[in-house]
């Protein structure tokens, strides 16, 4: 009988070239990937035709497409899968919208969650619009953006990926939401 396989040892896998090995990942994250797709889209608009299954399936696939990553831990797994969800559904938002051009303009809402006061909404793009932009002169605070709100880590597990302090994340998590909860206000105002 083999013994199980671990998530470390898939990862050195990938590491080395078996590109059946993030298969097995998925296979064994599964149930973590599943519930972070599933956080996503309760997220979304209540019609939305994306399914929480299509858009694990949608995820693996481009992670398997991920040559150039130096795996580390399963953090960084789950945070780049993180961010590959994020990105279907940002891309999913435009194509929608774009089949809507020239009639009634719907948006997809995204529960802003701890990034602004509860009860409010952000518009999918208009989140991944502000990521960019804090992407553009912080790289990292974007990152940890996506780790926290997108990949559903805690701040130890986020400190780990980033390589510094929770005290350094924890600071980091506060000017983040305030800088986004801003960056929306504006949109929302430019959106009037």
């Amino acid at each position: 009988m083999d013994a199980p396989i671990d998530v470390a040892t898939l990862l050195g896998e990938l590491n080395v070239g078996n590109d059946k090995a993030v298969a097995e990942l998925v296979v064994l994250l599964y149930s973590e990937l599943h519930g972070l797709a599933s956080s996503y889209l309760r997220r979304e608009r209540s019609d939305h035709t994306l399914q929480t299954t299509a858009l694990v399936h949608e995820a693996y696939l481009r992670l398997a497409d991920q040559k150039e990553v130096h795996w580390k831990n399963r953090e960084q797994f789950m945070g780049v899968a993180a961010q590959l969800m994020r990105r279907i559904l940002v891309d999913y938002s435009r194509g929608h919208d774009a089949k809507k051009r020239g009639s009634d303009f719907e948006k997809v809402f995204l529960e802003e969650a701890e990034v602004v006061a509860k009860g409010k909404a952000a518009d999918v793009i208009a989140l991944d619009e502000a990521l960019t932009r804090l992407a553009e002169f912080d790289p990292q605070q974007a990152q940890l953006v996506e780790l926290r709100f997108f990949g559903g880590l805690s701040l130890e597990e986020a400190a780990g990926v980033l390589g510094v302090s929770r005290t350094t994340v924890k600071r980091n998590w506060n000017l983040c939401k305030a800088w986004l909860a801003r960056e929306l206000r504006r949109g929302d105002k430019k959106d009037a």
